[in-house]
């Protein structure tokens, strides 16, 4: 995960680095997804999750681009 001020500083990142562009998410959509990501971590009931449950996450946060194998 890299942070960046804003779009053209990542535009000069990847061009800098001729690599591909990935998934962009403002620091409001990290924090939703890490609450549904992490919410339950901790439970000694948890043992991951399924293919189904994270694309279901991803799905609730309108996460759909191919990036996220949600289409």
């Amino acid at each position: 995960m890299l942070f960046f001020r804003s779009e053209e500083y990542l535009k000069q990142w990847l061009d800098a680095r001729r690599v591909s562009h990935g998934a962009v998410l403002s620091v409001e959509k990290v924090w939703e997804l890490s609450q549904h990501w992490y919410r339950d971590r901790l439970s000694p009931e948890y043992h991951g999750r399924t293919t189904e449950q994270v694309l279901g996450i991803f799905k609730r946060l309108n996460l759909t681009s191919e990036f996220w194998g949600v289409g």
